[in-house]
């Protein structure tokens, strides 16, 4: 496994299409593994290969730190509610705004064993279901942003109350 450098905004591929994935073969394998040890060392919840410079459909996901998933041509086949909140995305490290997603979806997918999933996800989980799945698409979501991104407010540049 290895750590891959992550894309950021203004490298052209995070606005291409990714193209499906036909089978799972060794070098898929490795993107995958390689896809959650980057997300991991970069505190990241989410991450699209895209993101890692690979035009293929897959996200790696882990918001509940025990059910990492990886899903494979993921498509969103039911959204429903509104839930508005704010957003962040390793590929504009250090910025955050506020996004209006769908609160609930159900996402149809192949699993690392090629095997047709379905993954209901609600609130966090279907905000970064959402944000992964918009990278395959070259959609990034600074585009999606109500009143603009701001730095990361870090808890040790917030004064005392």
């Amino acid at each position: 496994m290895a750590i891959r450098n992550i894309r950021t905004d203004g490298d052209d591929i995070l606005r291409k299409v990714s193209k499906p994935v036909k089978q799972m073969t060794d070098r898929v394998e490795e993107l995958i593994d390689d896809m959650f040890e980057t997300m991991y060392e970069s505190n990241g919840v989410g991450l699209a290969a895209p993101q890692v410079g690979v035009l293929k459909r897959i996200v790696v996901i882990d918001v509940m730190d025990d059910n990492p998933m990886c899903l494979i041509n993921p498509e969103i086949i039911e959204a429903d509610g509104e839930q508005t909140g704010e957003e962040g995305c390793l590929s504009l490290p250090g910025l955050v705004g506020e996004v209006t997603r769908p609160d609930h979806v159900i996402v149809k997918a192949l699993d690392r064993d090629m095997n047709e999933i379905t993954v209901e996800g609600e609130g966090l989980l279907a905000r970064c279901l959402c944000h992964e799945i918009d990278h395959l698409d070259g959609v990034l979501y600074k585009d999606l942003v109500l009143d603009g991104l701001h730095p990361v407010q870090r808890p040790e540049d917030m004064e005392e109350e």
